[in-house]
């Protein structure tokens, strides 16, 4: 009888630098045991890239096969009203200054981000024969993007799925999981949050106050842990 092949299957992981996009590299590498991993980073004109210096040390600390920093900073001229992640964008808002009304599509959303950087990582594993991509689309505690839900994943995979050669499909495997959540798989797995980096705004210290701080905040709490990284507010003990 012929043995089943076993051989590990590689994997695209497009990687920020972030809590959640860091903890499915090791999620990706260490319980899916995928091999060989090619880790893209993308500059789309972001405010800052503080993340990316985050990205480069995880991928190299993952012995990842590739990691390639993808220049698009070219996206920033195009959306730069739309988001305020952009590069002089508008101002980056306080979560709780945020009205109801825009949690489901807040300031920070940048127009088709997700769309435009999946299909770069799916063309890019397409064209090195690889058939997963991941990336860390997760739900949000207090609000949310239309390109980080379930149906998004499914009606973009359904486009892929015309491919007549062989099909990419894309994986979120965090999608119905929230930070508290995701965090506390990343501590299991020894995950370096120190390396990682959340706030929006870019300064030497996180802000404390922009959407993703107040969420990775409320993660770290949940999990009965102290957040390796420096705030405004609360300057990191010693």
């Amino acid at each position: 009888m012929a043995s089943s092949d076993t051989r590990p299957e590689a994997a695209v992981v497009l990687l920020s630098g972030g809590l959640d996009s860091t903890t499915l590299l090791h999620h990706v590498v260490k319980r899916l045991g995928r091999a060989p991993v090619h880790v893209l980073s993308i500059l789309y004109g972001q405010r800052h890239a503080r993340e990316l210096e985050c990205a480069r040390y995880q991928a190299h600390a993952l012995a990842v096969a590739v990691h390639r920093v993808v220049d698009m900073a070219f996206l920033g001229d195009l959306i730069r009203p739309g988001s305020a992640l952009i590069e002089g964008g508008s101002e980056v808002p306080n979560l709780e200054d945020i009205p109801a009304d825009r949690l489901d599509q807040p300031p920070t959303y940048v127009p088709n981000r997700n769309m435009m950087l999946l299909a770069v990582a799916a063309a890019y594993a397409e064209a090195h024969g690889i058939g997963d991509v991941f990336y860390g689309a997760q739900a949000q505690d207090e609000y949310g993007y239309w390109d980080c839900t379930a149906a998004f994943i499914e009606r973009l995979n359904a486009v892929l799925a015309l491919n007549r050669g062989r099909a990419v499909q894309v994986h979120a495997p965090f999608v119905a999981m929230k930070k508290a959540e995701i965090l506390h798989g990343g501590l299991e797995l020894g995950v370096d949050y120190g390396r990682t980096w959340s706030c929006y705004r870019g300064g030497a210290t996180a802000c404390g106050t922009c959407p993703t701080c107040v969420e990775r905040r409320a993660a770290f709490a949940a999990n009965g842990v102290d957040d390796p990284l420096e705030y405004e507010d609360a300057p990191r003990r010693p």
